[in-house]
């Protein structure tokens, strides 16, 4: 006969046993480490984003506001919340190359990515297709959806392909997100603005090598965010000059989306005939070697 005491004391003791193996466990696939709380920072900004350009620009349109600066507030707040968002996908790579992430690291950062970079600009040239005269919905909706699925492009090659250490090949997408709000706020006309936003969104998913923003690439992107952050207050607070620094803000952003392709192709091809040359010099070594 076995004491039930006993064998109820057993299935306690196994089930202990149990949890404490799975609490072993458990915390190697799920515990963040500080680089996850910064990518989940970047989450949280991204969606921000998107309630701020829907709370502030798309709801008082439709219901008929005319409260110009509500508008011109709330868009400078999601841009501002974009920039951060690029601040923290900037610092979670540093921390985790200088500290440790989790298995989850590098899944978090593309979904993190894909909410502020992909789905808040997306987001905000749909709403500008909806609330600028002279606009067209539906043709805004597709450059959105362009722009959306470029960067789900982008961040699913990023996943598969191996290239070289410091390059990105495509546009990075917090670099891309922050050229496509800033040709909307540039206020183009509607055509020049939509083939702008398409033509970065094809630099996305190009084959373009971009250097990867570390040592004193990283830190000039840093001044830049925080240079542009200080831009769109100042034009949301209508303060003197507001207006003239955020259009020379937007414009050197489109300037660098343009120019940074244009020295990465001629770097590309002078490269290619380099190593012509050098092929071409050691068939003709070889040749002259031969009696």
């Amino acid at each position: 006969m076995i004491d039930p005491d006993t064998r109820a004391a057993d299935w306690v003791a196994d089930a202990d046993a149990e949890d404490a193996e799975e609490a072993e466990e458990m915390p190697l696939s799920l515990r963040l480490s500080i680089a996850d709380a910064l990518t989940l920072g970047n989450a949280t900004c991204g969606f921000m984003a998107v309630y701020f350009t829907t709370t502030g620009i798309l709801i008082p349109h439709l219901t008929g506001s005319t409260e110009t600066g509500m508008a011109r507030n709330s868009a400078a707040t999601a841009v501002i919340l974009m920039l951060a968002a690029a601040i923290f996908d900037l610092f979670d790579g540093i921390v985790a190359r200088k500290l440790r992430s989790s298995p989850m690291g590098a899944e978090l950062d593309n979904l993190s990515d894909l909410i502020s970079f992909g789905l808040a600009p997306a987001y905000f040239v749909l709403v500008y297709g909806m609330v600028t005269p002279g606009a067209q919905q539906k043709v805004s909706a597709v450059a959105a959806i362009v722009v959306l699925l470029a960067v789900v492009l982008r961040l699913a090659r990023f996943s598969c392909v191996t290239l070289k250490d410091g390059m990105f090949q495509g546009m990075p997408s917090p670099f891309g997100a922050l050229t496509v709000v800033s040709i909307v706020l540039l206020e183009l006309p509607f055509i020049p603005t939509l083939l702008a936003i398409i033509g970065v969104a094809w630099l996305m998913v190009s084959r373009v090598e971009y250097p990867k923003p570390r040592g004193i690439l990283a830190v000039a992107m840093l001044s830049w965010i925080v240079g542009a952050m200080g831009m769109l207050a100042a034009w949301a607070f209508d303060a003197p000059g507001g207006q003239l620094l955020l259009q020379t803000g937007c414009a050197l952003q489109v300037v660098l989306g343009a120019v940074i392709p244009l020295f990465a192709t001629a770097r590309r091809v002078n490269t290619f005939r380099g190593n012509r040359r050098e092929s071409r010099e050691a068939r003709q070594a070889e040749a002259a070697q031969v009696p």
